[in-house]
């Protein structure tokens, strides 16, 4: 009996034995995955917060930066530009005619342009179409004050007019222009409009491209040539404003843009302004656009192919103005028709590929060619291709019809 006891005694302490170790080892595994867990929490919370501290820093340097961005090209701040010549934009407005059910209505049109100095005479200077049949013209300066103003002279081959503006001299802050026979493509400028009616407007871009024709309202069944292409975006009201260089001259006028396009805009360039503002501001025309008296197309491969000859570039004639310079000269248009691509082509007439040793790509190169180059009455040496040989021939220019 006292044997038992021993032994339930001894098995007793043996239980509080293991139960105190397996306790004691409970509570170490416990504190050693609280502790872990302590430490991890805040090392995690330490660099929690130098990373946002971090970001904190670089975001208030950012802002900082932005803050102090001046947009500068070869040293040239925009900002700073446009301050100088912004008081040299226009904004003009007239009353135009209008056909309706009711008779003739009046509708307000819009415009942009600019101030320049012409033989000490203050004018400005904007597209024949802002202008072209408006009545009650007025002028409007970068300060709100507006006077009222008349057509000097107009050019409808150009898209060029020249106003008279009532207005006093402090009001006058004139720009410079200067030739854009050195604009490269490529090249940044700058145009300053009212744009829907947004006076002061100021939009970038470059040099697309030189010596564009395009169609004009005011120029007939003729084209305007010799036009400066440009990315720097142009909408409805900025016609007539300065197209500007990094130096904030006047290389061209802004004009025109094909509708739905993206980046397409075009400029009168400043040479035609130069080469006419005299005539327009003492006589109130220009009247010295050359003429061929011809029409065509562009010559491409499927043509050559068709015509059975190698050459893939130049102008062919189509059709040969009678009694035109052209045609004084024995020039030839086409003899028959024949499909190409699912059109109908007038094909067989002499094809235009160099003028006085310039190579003429194709119609752009020819028009512009003549508008840069030459001047009614000149005699220019016109290289052709006829039945696959290659000729030279004399022609005294014409004088271009008043548009239609």
């Amino acid at each position: 009996m006292n044997e038992i006891n021993t032994i339930e005694k001894k098995r007793g302490k043996a239980y509080i034995a293991l139960f105190v170790t397996i306790f004691i080892v409970s509570m170490f595994i416990a504190g050693y995955l609280i502790g872990g867990t302590l430490s991890y929490s805040t090392t995690a919370s330490s660099e929690t917060k130098q990373l946002q501290q971090q970001l904190e820093t670089q975001q208030k340097s950012n802002n900082a930066a932005t803050q102090n961005i001046i947009y500068v090209y070869n040293d040239t701040s925009l900002a700073q530009l446009y301050q100088n010549v912004r008081d040299s934009v226009v904004v003009i407005y007239g009353l135009a005619p209008q056909q309706s059910f009711f008779g003739t209505q009046y509708a307000e049109v819009q415009g942009s342009g600019f101030v320049y100095e012409y033989n000490n005479e203050n004018i400005v200077i904007t597209n024949k179409h802002v202008v072209d049949g408006a009545s009650d013209i007025t002028v409007t300066f970068s300060n709100g004050n507006a006077y009222p103003a008349t057509v000097l002279g107009s050019d409808d081959y150009s898209d060029l007019a020249v106003l008279s503006v009532q207005a006093p001299v402090d009001e006058y802050h004139p720009l410079e222009i200067v030739s854009s026979s050195t604009l490269n493509v490529g090249e940044p400028v700058i145009a300053i409009g009212s744009p829907f009616g947004l006076g002061g407007t100021m939009t970038t871009g470059i040099v697309s491209q030189l010596g564009r024709t395009i169609q004009d309202s005011v120029a007939g069944n003729f084209l305007v040539a010799n036009i400066i292409q440009t990315s720097v975006p142009i909408n409805p009201g900025n016609s007539g404003g300065p197209l500007l260089n990094y130096q904030g001259d006047i290389v061209g006028i802004t004009t025109a843009i094909i509708q739905n396009s993206n980046g397409l805009g075009f400029a009168i360039p400043s040479n035609t302004i130069l080469r006419e503002i005299q005539s327009l501001v003492t006589t109130g025309s220009y009247d010295q656009h050359s003429w061929l008296g011809i029409s065509g197309a562009d010559m491409k491969y499927s043509i050559a192919q068709a015509m059975n000859i190698n050459v893939t570039y130049g102008w062919l004639i189509t059709q040969v103005t009678s009694g035109g310079a052209a045609d004084n000269a024995g020039l030839k248009g086409g003899d028959h028709q024949v499909r190409i691509n699912g059109e109908r082509t007038l094909i067989g007439g002499d094809i235009i590929i160099a003028i006085d040793g310039t190579r003429i790509i194709n119609g752009d190169f020819l028009m512009s060619y003549l508008e840069e180059y030459t001047i009614p009455n000149q005699i220019i040496t016109v290289t052709i291709v006829r039945n696959s040989q290659i000729l030279d021939i004399s022609i005294q220019l014409g004088t271009r019809p008043a548009s239609t």
